[in-house]
């Protein structure tokens, strides 16, 4: 692993945002699932939108957890920069990445396990929600706080890739 690296891959750069996107759709539009899955329980007739958002909540489900583990597995070969700020900010960088992994591979096991085995798994992957929504926003925040407080370049980090 070369940590004496400034930034991050390509690779690792494309899987980060392409991550990003389908988590922010899931948030968005995965409410649908709920109603699949209530229609399902009372018998009652999906419509063909719920059903077809209800599928594409399913299938990019299943496309984050398969880009989180690839993205894990280049991260573990390729190696990550190193940290830059101070103790607290690294401390919660690794806190906040470690929390989005977890979350990242949690939500759509959870999701699968609600699927087809119902309580409590659904009800356990229906809190990754707010999870990811208080995580992605303190994300942010220490992103901004980095570029615009601290002006390290640690923003740059992870729009351009390592020379």
């Amino acid at each position: 692993m070369d940590h004496a690296r400034t930034g991050y891959s390509t690779s690792q750069i494309a899987l980060h945002w392409i991550i990003a996107a389908l988590v922010v759709f899931q948030l968005v539009f995965g409410e649908a699932m709920n109603a699949v899955m209530r229609a399902s329980e009372r018998g009652i007739t999906i419509s063909a939108s719920d059903q077809w958002w209800g599928d594409a909540h399913y299938w990019v489900g299943m496309a984050i957890l398969a880009l989180a583990a690839i993205r894990m597995a280049v991260r573990v070969v390729a190696g990550a920069p190193v940290p830059l700020g101070n103790g607290w900010t690294v401390k919660a960088a690794q806190f906040g990445h470690a929390a989005f992994y977890v979350l990242l591979l949690a939500a759509p096991v959870l999701g699968i396990l609600g699927f087809y085995l119902g309580e409590p798994w659904d009800d356990i992957h229906t809190l990754c929600k707010p999870l990811f929504i208080i995580l992605i926003a303190l994300h942010v925040l220490g992103a901004l706080y980095h570029q615009f407080w601290l002006k390290d370049g640690t923003l740059r980090r992870i729009v351009v890739p390592a020379g």
